[in-house]
């Protein structure tokens, strides 16, 4: 899709369209939803280019791209217009990210404790991502309440927070670096 022109005046106002045509606030709990999934996908590129090259990218690359799905899935008002097949996220993914997660667990020492985000700056940047995660989860939810969403939308993100969680644990461990487990010291 070739790209034209990039402004168009017509939000000047703090009015945007959404899939369909339909003009609503920007402040919308919707347009905080899927905005808040575009500020995921933001992060996950800066992980992308922190990270070398290898079969994280890849997977990090592909969900990326089915956050488009769900970004298209939260623009879209189902009580107005059809789900495009491109607000869909194509079968077997969340399932794919719950094997991935068991995968990588399989990798990891067993450890107790809570802890302290960071490590690495590419486990440190996956830490972000899952709190940005965490709370395009909750904007998601927040829009289910009064908006229909598809069940697989909901359930890909919180997944994808999970898989993030591993991530950076994997990533840490890969690197010799160990984590620091939560201390309570300020008692």
């Amino acid at each position: 899709m070739k790209i034209s022109k990039v402004y168009t005046r017509t939000g000047d106002k703090g009015q945007t369209s959404i899939v369909g045509g339909i003009r609503m606030s920007k402040a919308s709990k919707r347009l905080e939803a899927y905005g808040t999934v575009d500020e995921l996908n933001s992060h996950l590129g800066l992980l992308v280019a922190i990270l070398p090259n290898g079969n994280y990218r890849d997977m990090i690359i592909r969900i990326q791209s089915c956050l488009f799905n769900v970004c298209t899935n939260l623009a879209t008002d189902q009580s107005q217009t059809p789900l495009y097949d491109s607000a869909k996220l194509p079968q077997g993914e969340i399932e794919l990210l719950e094997q991935e997660v068991d995968r990588m667990m399989k990798l990891l020492p067993e450890k107790q404790g809570f802890i302290l985000p960071g490590g690495t700056q590419a486990a440190a940047q996956a830490h972000v991502c899952r709190t940005v995660c965490r709370r395009a989860e909750r904007r998601i939810v927040s829009l289910s309440e009064e908006a229909q969403i598809t069940p697989e939308t909901l359930q890909y993100v919180n997944r994808l927070s999970d898989y993030l969680f591993v991530l950076a644990k994997i990533i840490n461990f890969n690197a010799g670096v160990n984590e620091i487990v939560w201390q309570n010291v300020c008692k």
